[in-house]
């Protein structure tokens, strides 16, 4: 949902002042959230610790987020869930290298299936409506986010297991806030951001992504990779473009075909069978 309403802010909001409105309201919200869940105590990280989860918060949130709104302006949301199908391999490929995880054969069988029914959703033929340029650009954007991403993720995977969870998720959204606040100062861009922000803007329909994507599904997301593998989780995260798909047929009146709908299909299957076996 947060995807949908996400490509509908960005045709009038640059993918930067977004990234930055919705890291704000989601830092803020977790300020109470913090204190809700753990009270004043603090998150007991080591120095170490607290380097990795701002590293983890700046790389995948603040720069990884900033390409995929870009790459979403330029492609559309069909061809970066295309592209965004490479989060899972690299969140498995380094799962394996450096988390010492490794997946089954059902596992694998089951993430051919939701690769499989991912590419039958969201391929299209036709890439005339866009610039070959556009094209190179954005997809360059879409593969440096979604393996930003997958670094940021497996960054944190270990604190998210053996820490304060809320800690760490409002430490990585406080991270990405301010290091674009930092780019913001460094570059005097302050009257560029302010004048985007106050010109007209959809801000009914940016504040409710902000709210689904970057603080209730950024909760659900990071508890999945602390409550599980990663590699089953990345596996599980490629089901989004699905959603995206059905969601775009209902509100934005996209196409559904029997492509979409085979696609749609093999993934839930794909799903089933990681979960399950």
């Amino acid at each position: 949902m947060a995807v949908i309403l996400f490509r509908r802010s960005g045709e009038s909001l640059p993918a930067f002042e977004l990234n930055l409105f919705k890291n704000v309201l989601a830092t803020g919200l977790m300020i109470p959230t913090v204190l809700l869940f753990h009270g004043f105590s603090g998150p007991g990280y080591s120095g170490q610790e607290w380097l990795i989860v701002i590293v983890s918060g700046l790389l995948g949130i603040a720069v990884a987020d900033t390409w995929y709104l870009r790459a979403l302006n330029l492609l559309g949301a069909s061809r970066t869930g295309v592209i965004g199908m490479l989060y899972s391999p690299f969140v498995i490929l380094m799962s394996i290298l450096f988390l010492s995880e490794s997946l089954g054969v059902w596992q694998v069988l089951g993430l051919l299936l939701v690769l499989l029914g991912i590419l039958l959703v969201v391929w299209r033929r036709n890439r005339q409506e866009i610039s070959s340029r556009a094209f190179r650009s954005g997809a360059m954007l879409a593969i440096g986010s979604v393996f930003l991403m997958a670094v940021g993720i497996l960054m944190v995977k270990p604190i998210l297991e053996t820490h304060e969870f809320m800690w760490t998720v409002g430490v990585r959204l406080a991270a990405g806030a301010v290091g674009m606040l930092l780019v913001v100062w460094l570059s005097r861009g302050w009257q560029r951001v302010w004048l985007h922000y106050r010109s007209p803007q959809p801000w009914a329909t940016v504040v409710v992504a902000s709210l689904l994507g970057s603080y209730i599904s950024m909760i659900f997301w990071l508890a999945g990779y602390k409550l599980t593998q990663a590699s089953v989780a990345a596996v599980l995260n490629e089901t989004a473009a699905g959603f995206i798909v059905v969601f775009a047929w209902l509100f934005l009146g996209e196409e559904m075909n029997w492509r979409r709908v085979l696609g749609v299909t093999l993934a839930s299957i794909g799903v089933m069978v990681i979960v399950a076996l």
